[in-house]
Parts: C-alpha cells; sequence; structure tokens
C-alpha cells in the first residue's frame, strides 16, 4: 500500500472510531432504532423531564415546614391509543438548547419577566420517545394543561400535531394576556398548527371514553386535565398545576399566582366529584414523591 493510501486507510479508521464513541444524544438526535406499533388498548408512558429545584414556597402559600421537600417533578406522558398518540405536557427545557451527555445537567432558565428558575435533567423528552419507537412525527395530538413554561418546554416539536387548545389559554399564548411564567418561544410554533378549539367541560379525544380532557380553570384562564380509563390501572386523572403540592390538598391552600384563585377552587371541588364519581386516582403531576414512585418509560400503564 503506498504512503497516502496508508494515510487514507487510517484517517477512515480514526473517523469510524469516532462514529462509535460519540456518547449517545450528543449532536443530533437519533431517529427511533425502531418503530412502534399501535397499542391494542390504551396505554400511558411516562417520561421524567426533570426536577425544579427551589420552590419559593411563600408562593404556594405554604411554609417550609409544610413539605418534605420543595423540588418539584415535570413529568412528560405519551397517550398511546389504537386510533392515535397523544403528547401531554412536554417540560420545562427545550430538547434544541442542550446536548445529553448521560448524566444529569443543571439548566439554569431565564424567563421573559426577569426571574429565573433551576431546572436539573438528564435526558431529553426526544431521546425518551425514540427508546419506545416513536419520533415526533409519530404524535397525532398535543394537550397542554396550560401554557406555563415548565410544561410548554418542547410544544414547538409537535406543531405538526393537532392541537387540542382550550380557547382562553391559546387566546392568552397568543394575545399577550398571559398570567404567570411563561416562555413564548417554546410554543410559538403552535400559532400555525391544525387546533381544535375545546369549547365544551370535556372532550373525548379517542370518542371511547378512555381519554378525556377535562376544563378546569383558575391556574389559567384555560387550565384542564386529563382523564385515562387504563383496563388494568383503572381510572386515572394528571392533575396538570391543579396541585403542586399536597399540602396544598390537606392544607386548603392556593398559590398566589393563579389566574383567579376562586376559579381554582371551584375547579378543585369540581375534579374531586369526578374522581369519586370515576372512581379514579389523581395523580398530582409536580409532587416529586409520589412521581418517583411511578413506572418510567420504557415500562407503561395499561
Amino acid at each position: 500500500m503506498t504512503k497516502r493510501g496508508l494515510i487514507r486507510f487510517f484517517l477512515a479508521v480514526a473517523i469510524a472510531a469516532l462514529l462509535i464513541t460519540v456518547p449517545a444524544g450528543v449532536g443530533a438526535q437519533a431517529p427511533p432504532a425502531h418503530k412502534a406499533k399501535a397499542p391494542s388498548s390504551l396505554r400511558l408512558y411516562i417520561f421524567d423531564c426533570g426536577v425544579l429545584h427551589n420552590a419559593d414556597m411563600g408562593r404556594f402559600n405554604l411554609k417550609n415546614e409544610d413539605v418534605t421537600t420543595s423540588d418539584m417533578s415535570m413529568g412528560c406522558y405519551l397517550i398511546a391509543h389504537p386510533k392515535g398518540n397523544l403528547i401531554w405536557d412536554t417540560g420545562a427545557v427545550p430538547d434544541d438548547s442542550w446536548k445529553p451527555t448521560g448524566k444529569s445537567v443543571t439548566h439554569h432558565i431565564a424567563l421573559p419577566d426577569g426571574s429565573t428558575r433551576d431546572a436539573e435533567l438528564g435526558e431529553s423528552l426526544r431521546g425518551q420517545l425514540a427508546k419506545i419507537g416513536y419520533a415526533p412525527s409519530d404524535i397525532n395530538y398535543l394537550a397542554l394543561s396550560h401554557y406555563h413554561y415548565d410544561h410548554t418546554a418542547n410544544a414547538n416539536e409537535f406543531a405538526a400535531a393537532t392541537w387540542l387548545a382550550r380557547p382562553l389559554d391559546r387566546e392568552a399564548m397568543f394575545g399577550g394576556k398571559a398570567a404567570g411564567t411563561l416562555q413564548p418561544s417554546t410554543f410559538s410554533a403552535l400559532e400555525k398548527s391544525k387546533t381544535i378549539l375545546l369549547t365544551t367541560d370535556e372532550y373525548d379525544v379517542f370518542g371511547d371514553g378512555s381519554v378525556i380532557l377535562k376544563s378546569a380553570p383558575g391556574h389559567t384562564q384555560g387550565h384542564q386535565v386529563v382523564y385515562l380509563k387504563l383496563p388494568k390501572t383503572g381510572g386515572v386523572v394528571l392533575s396538570g398545576d391543579l396541585y403542586h403540592y399536597p399540602a396544598e390538598m390537606k392544607l386548603d391552600r392556593v398559590p398566589t399566582f393563579e389566574f383567579n384563585q376562586e376559579q381554582t377552587r371551584a375547579s378543585r371541588k369540581t375534579i374531586d366529584a369526578f374522581l369519586k364519581k370515576m372512581n379514579a386516582q389523581l395523580w398530582i403531576q409536580h409532587d416529586i414523591t409520589g412521581f418517583a414512585k411511578l413506572k418510567k418509560s420504557p415500562q407503561f400503564y395499561e
């Protein structure tokens, strides 16, 4: 082999070695290794979208001694139905703003109102979806509990899906009348998404009573929760921000930053009655203790 040929050979070997040793998740996100098949019955996959640190308990009308920790979990959820797939809430840190390394990374989030938050996260939402065979293009519906920054980070990823939105929240998001902390850049693409405006108290997504979006305003103008009728687990309601800590429920406390505190109280009573009627569990999405006990993807509830 000529000297030039040897150089080319060793360069090819070196490049191949680099491609093999680059950690998964660094740079462009890999597509799913396999394509997920539609399930035969309803499934719920739970993704760990990070932890919010050191929340100010005063904002929740609580004291430090009222809670075991001020940290809050952030869950993102894939609801897989035989007729389609729905993403519920999308975290606080956009996938495109960082490169996963396999270790937890603390992100300092600067919000437009000048406030800051610290979120710790180890894996991207896109990466967690890919591990179970899904890409953003496989998602048929997007539903957000509300428009605050810690629920919308990756909303733009699903702009090609049909957005199931409450009119008052959509109007607040794009009409400048939003309340609380939000990051408009994370949901800007939704303005042109195909959208179904939900004008009734309940919206049956797949028409069989298994996935119902239920109005629960107060935290924001159009805040909503989602009810799932899982064949083995039973009824579950994902709370959005109806509550953040179990202590809010126990002590009857409402955060200071609600759009309408009295409306929140009324929604809590309505959802409580719904839970009893449907014999369903309430999973508080920000309750880090309760969240830690739940099965995470690739495991699922059915």
